[in-house]
């Protein structure tokens, strides 16, 4: 069978690079891909991002199931293009994919189901947003209502941190339409998690659990990025947590979509915030694998995933088990110089070494250029390293980096730390 993978990034590298691993697989497109996927010999890059022409040229080459990687095509509606032609895709619809796209459908989502979530309220007026922060103080969280590419969230420690991002997105317009309302919301204390499952609208398969670091810089000090590491699984969510996560935030998600009218499919991701007394809260849905989750979440994942994809979109998840390698996945974000700001682009990647059973490269802002690879995007791999602990697993991830140079390069030394303190 023929399989497209919708993305250019990370996590699209690692989904494709398992899905290749198939039995039932022949060909695994990447749309757009990049320059780790056009240089794996199983995986075929395909340069099309227009949903349109997706789904033109799934038709055209008979490609058995799409998977969409990333957030914008979703939002965009990719998946009802597909399914008004009767093409198999794994995604939510436009409509459902609104727990990512608008941070507002969001919170009054879960508002209105009962799970557990910050306070909030919602601003598209300048002076009441900033009447509001004053009366609330900080620490206080700062959200741009639609999709900023990782951006759109600032965690304002004083006052002023939050009145300039009030002005960055309100007065400034420097997120543009996704910027326009912002929703602002109470700080939670305590340690996050991502909690991915795979939805074919009413029953739910739980993958491994992770955890991410969103700040560029080592002990989380820095701007928020789209994430500079991840591993799994999470010591934090113990199988107390798990439980509770499934029994107050993912079914009841699923649940309240369906009874909305507006059934959920795809990969669901939410991202907790664990409190120190095991309550938990959710600060945000993403209806998509996480990146950089993803990696490390594939690089342990024993089981055929065209099987679970197959069984997810014809309902069947129920009879689906993963199972999972034993071992700690540990990945580490290599970003390009001044990101993430205004990364550079075209510096030249060398030394990548090549894969072996511990220790796996994905490719995100990369690209073929002149038959050498260069930078292309803010953050540009994941190295991943897997052992029996977190601190081995950390060990041969930053093996294989002190291996890797480009100009300009960039990553925290510190991944894993929460886990092995």
């Amino acid at each position: 069978m023929k399989i497209l993978v919708v993305g250019s990034g990370g996590r699209e590298h690692a989904l494709a690079w398992k899905l290749a691993q198939s039995e039932r697989v022949q060909t695994v497109y990447v749309a757009p891909g990049n320059g780790g996927t056009a240089k794996d010999h199983r995986l075929s890059n395909v340069p099309l991002s227009d949903p349109a022409a997706l789904a033109d040229f799934a038709e055209k080459e008979g490609v058995a199931l799409t998977v969409v990687g990333p957030e914008v095509p979703l939002a965009a509606g990719i998946v009802n293009i597909f399914r008004e032609r009767d093409l198999k895709i794994f995604g939510p619809t436009r409509e459902a994919a609104q727990l990512e796209s608008s941070k507002d459908f969001a919170k009054a989502f879960m508002k209105r189901h009962k799970i557990p979530t910050a306070e909030y309220q919602t601003f598209s007026d300048l002076a009441a947003a900033h009447d509001y922060i004053n009366a609330k103080g900080a620490p206080i969280v700062i959200k741009a209502d639609g999709l900023a590419a990782g951006k759109g969230v600032v965690v304002a420690m004083t006052l002023e941190e939050a009145h300039a991002a009030i002005d960055m997105m309100l007065a400034d317009n420097k997120l543009g339409d996704a910027g326009a309302r912002v929703v602002i919301e109470e700080f939670l204390a305590g340690e996050e998690a991502s909690f991915i499952v795979l939805v074919d609208g009413k029953h739910v398969l739980a993958l491994a659990t992770s955890q991410d670091h969103k700040r560029l810089l080592d002990a989380d000090q820095g701007p928020n990025t789209g994430g500079m590491g991840a591993y799994s699984p999470a010591p934090v969510v113990t199988p107390e947590i798990h439980a509770r996560a499934l029994r107050e935030v993912i079914m009841p998600t699923v649940k309240g979509m369906e009874s909305d009218g507006i059934p959920y499919t795809g990969f669901l991701y939410a991202g907790l915030m664990i409190a120190p007394d095991g309550k938990i809260k959710t600060l945000e849905f993403n209806c998509r694998m996480g990146d950089p989750e993803t990696q490390p979440i594939m690089a342990r994942l024993r089981s055929d995933l065209v099987n679970a994809l197959d069984h997810a979109v014809d309902g069947k998840l129920d009879q689906v088990e993963l199972e999972w390698d034993r071992r700690t996945a540990l990945g580490v974000v290599l970003a390009a110089h001044h990101y993430p700001d205004t990364p550079r682009h075209g510096d030249v990647i060398t030394g990548v070494p090549a894969d072996t059973d511990d220790q796996i490269t994905f490719h995100a802002g990369t690209k073929l250029q002149d038959g050498k690879l260069v930078t292309s995007g803010g953050r540009v791999m994941c190295i991943v390293g897997l052992a029996d602990t977190v601190r081995g697993a950390q060990q041969k991830a930053y093996e294989a980096i002190n291996q890797i140079h480009f100009d300009g390069m960039q990553y925290r030394k510190d991944i894993g730390y929460r886990a092995i303190k």
